[in-house]
């Protein structure tokens, strides 16, 4: 989204930049990685304070991987569902070491500011600007989950719920460089092979054996055509993430196993594919063979209404001034579910900025302030 006519006043920032960046630097400093319980639970009840003072209801859902937060904001007609997640993939530390807080200028760097906590207080923002006019903005339902980054495995059954009733989602994950929204994910699912042979001496008994290295090679063979069927409908990546096994170079390997990354393009090419690895047998047969789905996100394709809806939200940016676009993005997030499930579906409504993951993570203050107003505006004419 470029900053044109429509970027914050310098009286808008006046006024509201002091509260946003304090904030942006409060959870920021709640370092949350993801599996870290205690972690979870300090950054979201923060969050739920804020909620709560915004006029939403609140509930935390605690399960041993951390804290999901739901906020209900009173308002008319059915919701306007918001996503986001509070996890990180730094470690309790990177603040004191090589990602600290530093605020230069317009731009805001640290663990996580740009992957999603400034995400996480657009959508926090536009809602308190409108406090005291319930009657006039759409409802919200808000779910940020403790476990995105790592596949959000523990959180879908309580996102599924959340999408029940809503009339249109929006997650709040980092833009295109450009600013352009996402609209349509690639699917993304991880896959465990696993493999049990049986141990012998390599010399004195090899026949004794079975080779668990040599299964999984022949497994990832076959996994290899099943990913490059030329009659599949759309291209699949398949990339071998991790391998181990095995003990000794004189030793028949009892076990060995792999960590699959895959990405689709559509549900039909993710259903065939996915059904093929379940049904894989062994090769020898000594062996034995365990096909695990690690974690899930469904292929979103874009539909009719992700792309009405995206232009909806293209004709209220520019009636501030603003241009918006959107297109479809490789990485995968929890609105793969939302989009896959039929629900008018938009992602990247996070501010710009760059180096998701990366040492060089940061965010514009100035883009902070351009979405909130924008969904400010989505919320009073939606």
């Amino acid at each position: 989204m470029n900053q044109t006519p429509g970027t914050p006043s310098a009286a808008d920032l006046e006024a509201d930049g002091p509260r946003l960046l304090e904030r942006l630097r409060r959870l920021v400093n709640l370092e949350s990685p993801s599996r870290d319980a205690e972690a979870s639970a300090r950054i979201n009840e923060l969050l739920a304070a804020w909620w709560r003072a915004a006029g939403a209801e609140v509930t935390l859902h605690v399960t041993p991987a951390g804290t999901h937060l739901v906020a209900e904001v009173p308002g008319r007609g059915e919701p306007l569902l918001f996503v986001g997640h509070s996890d990180t993939v730094w470690p309790v530390g990177s603040l004191d070491g090589e990602v600290p807080w530093l605020v230069d200028g317009d731009t805001v760097a640290g663990p996580g500011v740009f992957d999603m906590k400034s995400g996480l207080l657009v959508m926090l923002e536009a809602v308190d600007r409108l406090r005291g006019r319930e009657t006039q903005r759409r409802a919200v339902r808000v779910v940020v989950v403790c476990d995105e980054e790592i596949g959000s495995p523990e959180s879908r059954p309580l996102l599924e719920r959340c999408c029940q009733g809503v009339v249109a989602a929006i997650g709040f994950e980092s833009p295109h460089p450009d600013g352009a929204l996402k609209v349509g994910r690639r699917g993304s699912t991880r896959v465990r092979i696993a493999v049990t042979g049986k141990a012998a001496h390599a010399a004195l008994d090899p026949d004794g054996g079975a080779s668990a290295i040599d299964e999984l090679v022949d497994q990832l063979a076959a996994v290899r055509a099943i990913t490059g069927d030329p009659t599949l409908a759309s291209e699949v990546l398949c990339n071998s993430g991790t391998i181990q096994g095995g003990t000794r170079a004189n030793v028949v390997s009892a076990h060995a196993e792999a960590e699959l990354g895959l990405r689709f393009m559509d549900g039909r090419t993710e259903e065939r594919v996915l059904s093929a690895l379940r049904g894989l047998t062994p090769v020898r047969e000594r062996a034995q063979l365990e096909v695990e789905i690690l974690s899930h996100r469904p292929a979103w394709a874009p539909s009719a209404g992700d792309t009405a809806f995206a232009g909806t939200l293209s004709r209220l940016a520019a009636g501030l001034g603003l241009t918006l676009e959107g297109r479809p993005a490789a990485g995968a997030g929890d609105t793969n579910l939302v989009g896959s499930l039929g629900i008018p579906t938009v992602d990247g409504f996070g501010p710009v900025g760059a180096g998701a993951h990366a040492v060089t993570e940061r965010a514009s203050l100035a883009s902070m302030h351009q979405r909130a107003e924008l969904l400010a505006q989505v919320l009073l004419e939606f």
